[in-house]
């Protein structure tokens, strides 16, 4: 696999590499992110096996979400309000 440097000019240089592509992946990943998801994943098959049901939440309580999806959707179409800078450079 080819790895290019891109400098400040973006002149691209061929890197070689010795290290396979998996090493590349699992290079970054550490043993403690992997061992809290597993972690998470297993209170979340178990605890709803243990735990006693909950009552329902209050009508009111059932609106939050809704309410929250309306606001972003009315932010999501609103306009904004940062002005319009546009970037000139020189070459």
């Amino acid at each position: 696999m080819k790895m290019y440097r891109i400098e400040e000019r973006l002149a691209f240089e061929e890197v070689k590499s010795d290290r396979p592509l998996k090493s590349l992946m699992f290079r970054n990943s550490a043993l403690g992110g992997v061992l809290v998801m597993v972690i998470f994943t297993l209170s979340l098959l178990v605890l709803p096996l243990v735990l006693p049901p909950l009552p329902p939440p209050p009508p009111l309580f059932l609106l939050v979400p809704v309410l929250i999806m309306a606001m972003l959707i009315f932010l999501a179409f609103s306009p904004s309000q940062v002005p319009n800078v546009s970037v000139i450079t020189s070459v």
